[in-house]
């Protein structure tokens, strides 16, 4: 099975978090998880990052560290996640290639349905409160 490469943003401004839902026809639609997409040939994470978060919510950020990677095999396919700490740098995020986007706080995180392959960064979300801060 081919390995999908993923980087995503840990996006915080205000102690709260922005996330993104997966448009409903798509690879587990409808859910919940951190803006991003997937790496394309010749491009590092960091410049993935930024690409996607305009794509996807047409807000420009500076990526900082790397917080979590995470690889998860799904019946269909192993992705390999690596997520990144973020601010936005200018704009203000809007639904161009997402169904929806939510600044929640930390409690909000057992509000939202995310996909399997998220669990132990949420484990770490919900532990690390001073990664809101």
């Amino acid at each position: 099975m081919k390995t999908i490469e993923v980087a995503a943003g840990l996006v915080f401004r205000n102690s709260q978090l922005l996330i993104t839902q997966r448009h409903a026809d798509d690879h587990l639609g409808g859910l919940w998880e951190f803006p991003g997409g997937k790496r394309e040939p010749g491009e590092t994470f960091e410049q993935c990052l930024r690409r996607e978060l305009r794509e996807e919510l047409g807000i420009e950020v500076t990526v900082h560290e790397l917080v979590e990677t995470i690889t998860h095999d799904y019946p269909t396919r192993t992705v390999q996640l690596k997520f990144f700490r973020c601010r936005i740098l200018s704009g203000e995020p809007r639904t161009l290639d997402c169904a929806a986007f939510e600044w929640i706080h930390l409690p909000g995180l057992d509000s939202h349905s995310f996909p399997p392959a998220d669990d132990r960064l949420l484990g770490r979300l919900r532990n690390t409160p001073e990664l809101w801060a």
